[in-house]
């Protein structure tokens, strides 16, 4: 007999939405484009060939539509991990439980999920404007942590070199190394910078940045910007696309990052008139998760 999940462990609305999210299994495309900031959502519908449905709710904002044929949907997550864990079990629920039993679905259905983000480049010789696709992501959040059975999808041997090479301060969670999606990642490979990429859990301190408060780590941005290990480099800052790529594969679906470099760490530099190669960006990804 199935499980059927209480009403606590899951929260459906009163008209049939997730909790969060708001947002109903009918409403859901195929493909789903994950963006932080609510206003970029409307990047991507003059790109549609129709809007379908919308909806918001907090800092969840969502437009489905077509595509190329497609039903695809794009979804703000706000900033962080911990909105994530949110934005994939309720995008799970959605693709895989039966709202009306609270049973989960006999046949498995894979979503296709891209998040398009910004960040800051780390190594010397990727610049600002590049696009850079998370080949791997490393979690600095201990999200994943919370779950059972991560070992399962995390790069144990990356993990072990990272913590010895950066001295690891033992106050903070044990990183995890996860990668995206191989199908996503061939879409990409002719127009991206292979990536591995930081996910960290704030902006300021967990970034490297200094302004009132000293770092538990001083040397972490060069320690980061050093580290190598079986042929890759870690290219660049963000703060979701751990829980992503992590909780994408441990729940079957296909998932990877994709973000454009505003700023520049080690040159210290930043560029915050991105927005016209952000749209540029938004295209391009919407061609090439429909094709």
């Amino acid at each position: 007999m199935a499980r059927r999940i209480p009403e606590s462990e899951l929260i459906i609305n009163s008209d049939g939405s997730v909790f969060h999210l708001h947002i109903r299994p009918d409403q859901l495309g195929d493909v789903v484009f994950l963006v932080g900031d609510q206003g970029r959502v409307s990047y991507f519908l003059p790109f549609f060939d129709s809007v379908e449905c919308e909806g918001s709710s907090r800092e969840f904002h969502w437009a489905t539509g077509m595509f190329g044929g497609k039903r695809v949907t794009a979804l703000s997550t706000g900033i962080g991990t911990d909105n994530i864990d949110i934005v994939m079990t309720e995008l799970d629920a959605c693709a895989n439980v039966d709202f009306a039993t609270r049973e989960v679905k006999p046949e498995h259905k894979t979503l296709k999920i891209l998040r398009i983000g910004t960040c800051g480049a780390i190594q010397p010789e990727v610049p600002i404007g590049s696009y850079i696709l998370s080949h791997i992501s490393i979690g600095c959040d201990g999200l994943l942590n919370w779950y059972e059975n991560r070992d399962s999808i995390a790069l144990l041997d990356f993990e072990e070199a990272f913590k010895k090479h950066v001295g690891w301060d033992r106050h903070l969670p044990d990183p995890y190394f996860v990668r995206a999606s191989q199908e996503i990642i061939d879409r990409f490979a002719d127009c991206t910078v292979m990536g591995m990429t930081i996910s960290a859990s704030g902006f300021y301190g967990p970034q490297g940045r200094v302004v009132r408060q000293g770092l538990a780590m001083p040397n972490m941005l060069e320690d980061f910007e050093s580290f190598e290990f079986k042929g890759y480099k870690i290219t660049n800052f963000e703060m979701e696309g751990s829980a992503l790529a992590g909780m994408a594969a441990k729940l079957g679906h296909e998932a990877a990052t994709l973000c454009l470099a505003i700023a520049h760490r080690y040159h210290r530099d930043a560029n915050t008139d991105y927005h016209s190669r952000m749209r540029e960006l938004v295209s391009l990804a919407l061609k090439r998760m429909t094709d």
